[in-house]
């Protein structure tokens, strides 16, 4: 998937990831993908309520080794 920008936030509990995400999602030009990768199992309904609430499309999440990986495309 292509991707503009990528947030590390690994090692991070609520509501860390959601914060670093929206600062840097407010970088990004409508339409832009950003990916997040975390390790809070908690930011699975996190993101999706997140995106709900800002309109932002979560195009998929995956799990990977314990990864959470998120691709949110600006709206």
């Amino acid at each position: 998937m292509q991707k503009d920008l990528t947030v590390d936030t690994k090692g991070l509990a609520c509501p860390m990831p959601i914060v670093k995400a929206k600062k840097a999602l407010d970088g990004l030009q409508s339409g832009q993908v950003m990916e997040v990768l975390s390790t809070d199992k908690g930011s699975v309904n996190d993101f999706q309520a997140w995106v709900k609430q800002t309109n932002h499309e979560l195009i998929k999440h995956e799990e990977e080794q314990g990864v959470y990986k998120f691709y949110v495309r600006k709206s």
